[in-house]
């Protein structure tokens, strides 16, 4: 396989989409959770409480989420730089460096995903059915 300052750009469009949807779940998701702080502050509840501690832990992955994307933009931008300088063994490497990274940013999706679909469940349960 052929390897140039073309093969990382790739992954500029992919990550930056990546890097959009994430910023707008992080912003729905602290926007939620505010609005249950809040309501706790003035009434507090224990299934608030939970909700809290899902969304804490949602918003967590979601920076994890943002930060290996970032990451992963930066590792493209070094591999395009040594690609370009012809140092294509070390752009190989940064290359395969953001590709790791984004995968891992990728997988901690997936765990937000899992457990907001938990936390879709735990409110179902709680609706009465008619």
């Amino acid at each position: 396989m052929s390897f140039d300052s073309t093969t990382p750009a790739v992954m500029f469009s992919a990550i930056s989409l990546l890097l959009l949807g994430y910023t707008n779940r992080f912003l729905v998701t602290a926007g939620r959770l505010r609005e249950l702080c809040l309501k706790a502050r003035s009434a507090p509840d224990s299934s608030l409480a939970h909700q809290i501690t899902n969304l804490r832990r949602r918003v967590r992955l979601i920076r994890g989420m943002q930060a290996l994307g970032v990451v992963s933009l930066l590792a493209s931008v070094v591999s395009m730089l040594f690609a370009v300088t012809g140092e294509l063994a070390i752009a190989r490497w940064a290359f395969v460096a953001g590709l790791v990274l984004l995968i891992s940013s990728l997988a901690f999706a997936l765990r937000e995903i899992a457990i907001s679909l938990d936390a879709l469940d735990l409110e179902l349960l709680n609706m009465p059915i008619r």
